[in-house]
């Protein structure tokens, strides 16, 4: 998704998922539990009459949604690299993920340039995943006749989530809080338009494509930041108004060189 990947250490976790190499840092289970605190928290809480596990196993619940919903939109990523004929390896760490292309499937090495449009592709198909993955959980729960959870108001109502049947066993309400609120939120800030978000990949490839510059794209990018920066620190948001400045400093530097990314 964003940043740079990690360097390999004997703590990493690796294995192959439709033929893609996956390594998960050890420091993505970190980013999963420090999130996730106050969410199993508030579960622990909420079930404790009724015979909570604890705040250790819904930490686990939650962090083995947060692999899988993350995994979900790099695949995305990786498999939309294939379809342009990209092989590529993906990384979960800290800072969510990455689909790294590495290489085409003719010769072993990364010598095609994708177009814009290709790249638009590929940059709207992680968060595409996620929002695929999203449909079919909130497809389940409501097939089962139970409440969807994890949706706010301003959604929930409009799409006729607010009915079912409770959710009464814990495990299965944390999954499904837990698969909702990661694949509705993480979906939706990777589309802010800002580089190097998945929405600003998608905003510079398609203001490429209406005639427009990478320049006008950083700037349009530098806005997002200053907007959504605000909106962090007003909501009490610290540590993503923290993530939002980093990324601003690297698009304010992109626009000191001409605006350029690549």
């Amino acid at each position: 998704m964003l940043l740079q990947a990690p360097e390999p250490s004997p703590y990493d976790l690796e294995f192959r998922v439709l033929g893609f190499p996956v390594r998960i840092a050890w420091t993505f289970w970190l980013m999963a539990a420090v999130i996730g605190y106050n969410v199993a928290l508030s579960i622990d809480d909420l079930f404790r009459a009724a015979g909570s596990p604890g705040l250790l196993p819904l930490l686990l619940v939650w962090a083995g949604c947060v692999f899988l919903s993350l995994l979900v939109h790099e695949l995305g990523h990786a498999l939309a690299f294939r379809r342009c004929g990209i092989e590529s390896s993906i990384v979960l760490y800290h800072f969510g993920g990455l689909a790294i292309p590495h290489s085409t499937r003719s010769f072993g090495t990364l010598a095609k340039s994708l177009s814009p449009k290709e790249n638009l592709v590929v940059s709207a198909a992680g968060p595409a995943a996620q929002l695929v993955l999203l449909a079919v959980v909130v497809g389940l729960v409501w097939a089962a006749g139970n409440r969807v959870v994890g949706f706010p108001g301003w959604a929930a109502r409009p799409l006729g989530l607010t009915g079912g049947a409770p959710l009464t066993n814990v495990v299965a309400f944390t999954m499904v809080y837990s698969l909702v609120l990661v694949n509705i939120y993480w979906a939706l800030l990777n589309l802010v338009p800002i580089y190097p978000l998945d929405g600003g990949q998608i905003a510079r490839e398609a203001i490429v494509l209406l005639g427009g510059t990478a320049y006008q794209a950083t700037v349009l990018s530098l806005v997002a930041v200053g907007l959504m920066v605000w909106w962090a620190l007003t909501s009490g948001q610290l540590m993503l108004g923290i993530l939002f400045l980093s990324l601003g400093m690297g698009n304010w530097q992109s626009l000191q060189a001409g605006g350029r990314w690549r």
